[in-house]
């Protein structure tokens, strides 16, 4: 059995990239890129205090994010996205 932290990944060429996305319903593939901006705003805005301009950022970048799992995870529950995930 191989433990996941040990996997090293690797790049994949990009015409196996299209042959997998074309594999996806395009609405979820928006989900995920969205969910996956979305995850990266929420982690530039940590920090014990932000400005209140700050604040209303990151809600919105949550609502963004929240709004693109309720998609991914009405296709697969595991396609989430969590701010601190490595996806």
């Amino acid at each position: 059995m191989t433990a996941s932290h040990l996997l090293v990944p690797v790049p994949i060429p990009d015409r196996v990239a299209a042959l997998i996305g074309s594999c996806i319903p395009p609405h979820i593939l928006e989900a995920e890129f969205d969910a996956d901006c979305a995850a990266r705003e929420v982690r530039r805005f940590r920090g014990p205090r932000l400005c209140v301009e700050d604040q209303a950022d990151r809600e919105q970048a949550l609502s963004e994010l929240a709004r693109a799992n309720k998609v991914l995870a009405a296709h697969h529950p595991r396609l989430a996205v969590r701010p601190g995930g490595a996806w």
